[in-house]
């Protein structure tokens, strides 16, 4: 099985690190975000990982070539000329990615315990085009599902704006957590080109195609993209 751990971002909000440095390579307890989870993968026998770079690539490269990988098997994919966003960043590796497996995904600057072997097992039980980690914690933009935990839309808590895709009352608002498990025709049914976010793609294909939430609600899970996340970091991931 392979993954893509998305490490193109300007990361604007974690200045001045990134004024001369991609968050990618950001420490946490002395180890790089793109080391913890490369190593995170490693947890499950997730060895072959897809990378994509855009600011300062170099640095990223030359870190991977010098630690041989941390022990993985590394695969560049250059977005140096233009940052894709998540959604363009995926397709721009699909040559890289596609083939008859499932994959996951992972935001480099997201750290978390979820269990890998949990998320999959749910998604080979109900088996959606699309699973990903969800949690009840507080969040300015949300995704909405309904009592099956199928995604039916979107959110943004502090404006009130709502994109819908499935219209069910009392749907319940969860935060998405960036961990992701892809079935592989999910490339053939994407329409959207160039940059955009992956999570306008789930709600395009969310009425006519199953993607799911797996509540990992309790796990640790810290968005590190902010300077001061990362003493939060540092006391859950030593």
């Amino acid at each position: 099985m392979m993954s893509m751990i998305f490490s193109a971002g300007l990361g604007t909000r974690f200045k001045p690190w990134t004024d001369s440095h991609p968050k990618a390579l950001a420490l946490v307890n002395g180890k790089s975000l793109l080391q913890r989870n490369i190593e995170y993968l490693q947890q499950y026998g997730i060895i072959d990982v897809v990378v994509n770079v855009h600011h300062f690539p170099k640095q990223i490269i030359d870190a991977i070539k010098k630690n041989k990988g941390w022990g993985s098997n590394i695969i560049i994919s250059d977005e140096s000329r233009d940052v894709l966003e998540t959604g363009g960043g995926l397709m721009k590796a699909r040559a890289l990615l596609e083939n008859k497996e499932s994959f996951f995904s992972l935001n480099v600057d997201i750290l978390t315990n979820l269990n890998l072997n949990k998320l999959m097992a749910f998604h080979q039980q109900h088996k959606p085009l699309i699973t990903f980690g969800v949690t009840n914690r507080k969040s300015s933009r949300v995704l909405l599902f309904d009592d099956d935990n199928r995604l039916c839309g979107w959110k943004n808590v502090q404006t009130g704006q709502e994109k819908i895709a499935i219209n069910k009352p009392n749907l319940i608002e969860k935060a998405y957590s960036c961990v992701v498990i892809y079935q592989p025709e999910v490339f053939s049914l994407i329409k959207q080109t160039g940059k955009f976010s992956i999570i306008d793609s789930y709600l395009d294909l969310a009425a006519e195609h199953v993607i799911a939430g797996y509540d990992h609600s309790g796990d640790y899970l810290v968005d590190v993209g902010k300077p001061e996340s990362v003493a939060v970091a540092e006391k859950l991931f030593p």
